[in-house]
């Protein structure tokens, strides 16, 4: 899906915002997608790295079928090379690997283990697209939802094609092009672009991974809220805790003292839903009504322990409308 043939057997992908321009017998920065005498293949079609059985706040969806268990997978690679990447052993892997394991197969599985939906995640799907396109017709079919778990550097053309995706957690790592850079190799607007696209689509909720001396600074945290706030103050923001992993393991976690000031710049900002994440028990991790602050979802790390919100989904205090999603 998604490229362009050119001359003397080279390509041009137009899945992700890189475009890679391949050569014959070469692969694109994601190291899964292949140019064979001028087609592009996907080379980790059917080949699922990685499945589990999880619930859909550790995505984290807080607004998306509340409590529900969803069938994730993913796939080897990926187009970012995040320095502090928590799946390292399959978004940097460069060798093709995985059960053979059809999307119907994949759609099985999940009806078996009783999942109300699929998670495109682990990696970044996008790279797996054509696995996730036809695995996401299917569950559709089979009455189950689709989430994308994504870094949000598709393009424009790639979103298009998401027809049967029914919300992305996207991450919004930096307001900063220079973080994007150096931490990511990748630039900051194609992701605010795509979050743009997907939030016409359906259904989002953006994450900030907080990381100590690299994008935890007031000013950025602020930025950060007022772009998500200008765009729609309904849309959730996780402000999540760094673990030191990967190349990045000289940074020391981010205090919670932290993430509580990141929760609160946003709510100034006119954020309606910010959650603090990775850290069970915190009050961040519950749904307040953003009109009378009445507790309406009651959180233990991913699991729900109240909910009360009404089935017109409002607040059953002072009637206020809440932006959840129970049914696709």
């Amino acid at each position: 899906m998604l490229y362009h043939k050119l001359e003397e057997k080279r390509v041009k992908c137009a899945l992700c915002s890189h475009r890679c321009l391949i050569f014959d017998g070469k692969r694109g920065i994601c190291g899964v997608r292949e140019n064979q005498g001028g087609t592009l293949y996907s080379l980790v079609y059917g080949k699922c790295a990685s499945w589990a059985v999880d619930k859909i706040e550790k995505k984290p969806f807080f607004h998306f079928f509340p409590g529900t268990d969803v069938f994730s997978f993913a796939t080897v690679g990926c187009n970012f090379r995040c320095l502090h990447c928590q799946n390292f052993e399959l978004s940097q892997f460069r060798e093709i690997v995985g059960e053979d394991l059809s999307p119907e197969q994949l759609v099985k599985l999940a009806k078996r283990y009783k999942c109300a939906g699929m998670a495109y995640t682990y990696n970044e799907p996008t790279i797996f697209m054509e696995y996730a396109y036809d695995t996401a017709a299917l569950a559709k079919k089979e009455g189950l939802y689709n989430v994308f778990v994504t870094n949000g550097y598709m393009t424009p053309e790639a979103i298009k094609e998401m027809g049967d995706i029914d919300a992305s957690r996207i991450d919004l790592k930096s307001m900063n092009d220079r973080f994007y850079k150096r931490i990511c190799s990748a630039s900051v607007e194609p992701v605010l672009n795509s979050i743009k696209l997907l939030h016409k689509k359906g259904h989002i909720e953006i994450i900030n991974l907080v990381i100590p001396t690299k994008n935890d600074t007031e000013e950025e945290l602020r930025e950060l809220a007022k772009w998500v706030a200008a765009l729609d103050r309904d849309i959730p923001v996780h402000f999540t805790g760094f673990h030191p992993s990967y190349k990045m393991l000289e940074i020391p976690p981010t205090p919670v003292a932290t993430l509580e000031k990141a929760r609160k710049i946003a709510l100034e900002e006119g954020l309606r839903y910010v959650y603090t994440g990775n850290v069970p028990g915190n009050d961040g991790e519950n749904t307040y009504c953003y009109n009378c602050k009445h507790l309406l979802i009651k959180r233990w790390s991913f699991d729900v322990e109240e909910y009360n919100i009404t089935k017109d989904n409002k607040c059953p205090n002072c009637g206020a409308k809440i932006n959840i999603v129970n049914s696709t």
